[in-house]
């Protein structure tokens, strides 16, 4: 029995993971783009889930994308509601029984996996195996069920469970523990089969199954900011309150409801559980997804008071728990912010050295350290993480973003440059001819555009602007040329003093050298399909 759960367990990991791999980045996009309402939201968790097999993962997911500020909690909510009916795919899949089929689904699985070079047909080779390796566990679970049918110990123990409530806590607890209802209830759906549980009684495991799959959700929440512990609470409530209504319906009409399952699966007692796991969640979102704002609502209340802001060096949306397909959009958040700090420090020393101040200097330095503890600890995430969990394409854009990270670094101790020149310009009042000042004032707003772009490009994934960022790139490439001879001009006529003039070729070669590590942070989102928007520009 044990050595069947785990090759279960192991076969649905191994389906779940190949098919989060194969089609990660595009769920990843669904995620983000296509939950704009609630309604969307519940259709893109219904598929979501269905497609890994786990609304305790798709949960754990969203709860980490809010955390990230993606996603609100309306969005979630909707979310979660879908998740709760896309679940239930592994039950009826279950319900089939497809365990003559394993070895075929094992050896095809192998052999895609271990002969086949084409990473897509190895990714699929995965899901094949792991339906293989699931539908084995089965067989073995279901063969030890059967021995255990003439155990008298074990069907008086089984007996025992006419208690509606204790069902009920068996379900959750069980289901708690093994962080996936869709296991639990498959093996409520293989007892049933067996003829060791009633389906009555089957029907309570199953309402405790969707409250214990909420335990995920709340852990992984707890190391996070206040909406995403509201985002968990907000999924307990759904469970909880449809739950209670869906028990309180049970005890009421239990023979009805029993019954009409059963002539609605032809008899077949597994298909009963299945469809019934699938007719309560289906319930459950018709009740709630109506009351979803004051769900929303209670949830604030349950989790009082407004985010506390954190210390601009700190990790914001980089959680404790998080999934390989929210790990980039995590990252690029952190990533943005970072991009963000680095501007407001060019833009401060850039002034500061064009007025001869030192009056901001103090701030400048103090972000600087807040932006290379930040460079480190994104950087400490992205060596840490297991990339070998991720799809190639995931892999390869988490290592642009290291490079990025890098960039960014450097943009930032640009920017402490100028400010150290800030500072010397004053010491030593040395000032710039009107020329100066104004090539000096132009060649900076160019770059602060094209910074500003950049953070644009990255964080909103915008290719389409690539063209045109490029030929601003290139623009001021060609300004800082023309602005450099025109400065050499004004040194040999005796315009601009010595040292003020070395200041401001230093000061313009640093921004152009600023506008191609922005130009590297634009780029990292392109891969090498997209160099032809280059040619295009």
């Amino acid at each position: 029995m044990a050595g069947g759960l785990g090759l279960f367990l192991y076969g649905m990991k191994l389906m779940s993971d190949g098919l989060e791999k194969a089609a990660g980045a595009r769920l990843r996009g669904i995620l983000e783009f296509f939950t704009t309402n609630r309604f969307s939201g519940m259709l893109v968790g219904i598929f979501f889930t269905a497609i890994i097999q786990s609304s305790s993962a798709s949960t754990v997911m969203v709860v980490s994308f809010v955390n990230a500020g993606l996603m609100n909690l309306s969005q979630a909510a909707g979310v979660i509601l879908g998740a709760n009916i896309g679940t239930t795919v592994t039950s009826q899949l279950v319900a089939f029984n497809l365990s003559d089929a394993a070895p075929v689904f094992l050896m095809s699985g192998v052999i895609m996996v271990m002969f086949v070079q084409n990473p897509r047909i190895k990714k699929a080779g995965e899901v094949v195996l792991g339906f293989g390796v699931l539908f084995t566990g089965l067989t073995t679970m279901s063969s030890t069920m059967s021995f255990l049918k003439d155990s008298p110990a074990v069907m008086q123990a089984l007996s025992g469970l006419d208690n509606h409530f204790a069902a009920v806590l068996i379900g959750f607890v069980i289901t708690a523990v093994l962080q996936s209802s869709s296991v639990t209830v498959s093996i409520v759906l293989l007892m049933a089969s067996q003829g060791l549980l009633g389906l009555s009684i089957c029907f309570f495991i199953i309402l405790g199954c969707n409250m214990g799959s909420c335990v995920s959700a709340l852990l992984a929440s707890l190391s996070g900011k206040k909406n995403a512990k509201r985002a968990a609470v907000i999924h307990f409530l759904f469970n909880v309150f449809g739950s209670a209504a869906i028990f309180t319906m049970l005890s009421l009409f239990l023979g009805p409801i029993t019954e009409t399952i059963l002539h609605i699966s032809r008899g077949n007692v597994g298909r009963s559980v299945a469809n019934a796991h699938t007719f309560f969640k289906i319930f459950e979102v018709l009740i709630m997804f109506p009351s979803t704002g004051l769900i929303v609502k209670l949830a604030e209340k349950i989790v009082p008071g407004d985010e506390a802001k954190p210390a601009r060096s700190d990790l914001n949306f980089i959680g404790e728990y998080r999934s390989p397909i929210s790990a980039i959009p995590q990252v690029r958040q952190e990533i943005s912010r970072m991009a963000e700090l680095a501007n407001k420090n060019l833009e401060l020393a850039f002034h500061a050295f064009l007025n001869c101040s030192t009056k901001h200097l103090g701030e400048i330095y103090q972000r600087e350290e807040e932006i290379d503890s930040l460079s480190q600890k994104i950087t400490d995430f992205l060596v840490n993480s297991n990339l070998q969990e991720l799809p190639v394409g995931d892999r390869e854009i988490l290592g642009s973003m290291f490079y990025a990270v890098g960039d960014i670094e450097r943009i930032g101790d640009l920017a402490e440059n100028f400010a150290d020149s800030a500072r010397s310009a004053a010491d030593h009042n040395s000032r710039l001819s009107k020329d100066a000042k104004r090539e000096l004032v132009n060649m900076y707003n160019a770059v602060s555009a094209l910074l500003k772009d950049a953070v644009v490009i990255f964080k909103e994934h915008k290719k389409e602007m690539i063209p045109d960022f490029y030929k601003h790139e290139q623009a001021i490439d060609a300004m800082e040329r023309r602005y450099q001879k025109r400065h050499l001009n004004r040194m040999a006529q005796g315009i601009c003093e010595p040292r003020a003039g070395l200041l401001f070729s230093d000061m313009l070669s640093s921004l152009e050298r600023i506008a191609d590590h922005g130009t590297n942070v634009a780029f990292s989102v392109m891969d090498h399909a997209d160099e032809e928007l280059l040619t295009e520009s």
